[in-house]
Order: C-alpha cells, then sequence, then structure tokens
C-alpha cells in the first residue's frame, strides 16, 4: 500500500510550464504503477499520464502528448509530471494515483489517491 501527496499546482499563464510532484511511501512503492489524472468540477476525472513500475514504460494522453511528460526516481519515491506549453483547457485539479497491480495500458485498478493539487492556466 502507499500514501500520496500532489505538490507544485499553481497559476501559470497560457504557454508556460509547471512541474507537478507526488511524493509516495511505502517499501512497494517502486514497484507500483502510478498516473495522473484531472478533473475540473463538475466533470468526470480524465487520464494523463502514467508509468510503469517495472520497466518505467510511460502512456500520455492524446490531448497531452508531446507538452506532458510522466516520470519517476524511485529512489526518492517520487513521480512528476512536466508540463510545457500550457493551454486554459488544462486547468484541474490534477490527482497522483497508485496502482498495485496490473498494467499502464488500462485505466482500473487504481486503489490509491491522492488529496489533489490545483493547476490554473489564465490566458
Amino acid at each position: 500500500q502507499v500514501q500520496l501527496l500532489e505538490s507544485g499546482g499553481g497559476l501559470v499563464q497560457a504557454g508556460g510550464s509547471l512541474r507537478l510532484a507526488c511524493a509516495g511511501s511505502g517499501r512497494a512503492f517502486s514497484s507500483y504503477n502510478m498516473g495522473w489524472f484531472r478533473q475540473v468540477p463538475g466533470m468526470e476525472r480524465d487520464f494523463v499520464a502514467a508509468i510503469s513500475g517495472s520497466d518505467e514504460s510511460t502512456v500520455v494522453a492524446h490531448s497531452v502528448q508531446g507538452r506532458f511528460t510522466i516520470s519517476r526516481d524511485n529512489a526518492k519515491n517520487m513521480v512528476y509530471l512536466e508540463m510545457n506549453s500550457l493551454k486554459p483547457e488544462d486547468t484541474a485539479i490534477y490527482y497522483c494515483a497508485a496502482k498495485p497491480y496490473g498494467d499502464i495500458w488500462t485505466w482500473n485498478g487504481y486503489e490509491f489517491w491522492g488529496q489533489g493539487t490545483q493547476v490554473t492556466v489564465s490566458s
């Protein structure tokens, strides 16, 4: 099991960049698949990116591909989301999540979630 805490959100102008961080706890962190999701109030939660706990392969949503990069540092129990060329439609609460089983190619099985961090992109 793992506990997660996001940080790094804030207000940025369109075209700017932010790096979100997710700090995890637990010895099993390195084996967990990790994902980033985002949600606008009143809307459903959307997948953003994921990174595996085995070979650190990644998958990124089409809407952010080429702009967002997910990475992890297992020695520090950290997962990052580097966001570049931000757009107003990227405004959302961003959540870090852990998936103990399965793989990054399906969106089910994320059992543990952080509290979220707000990202606001102004035009």
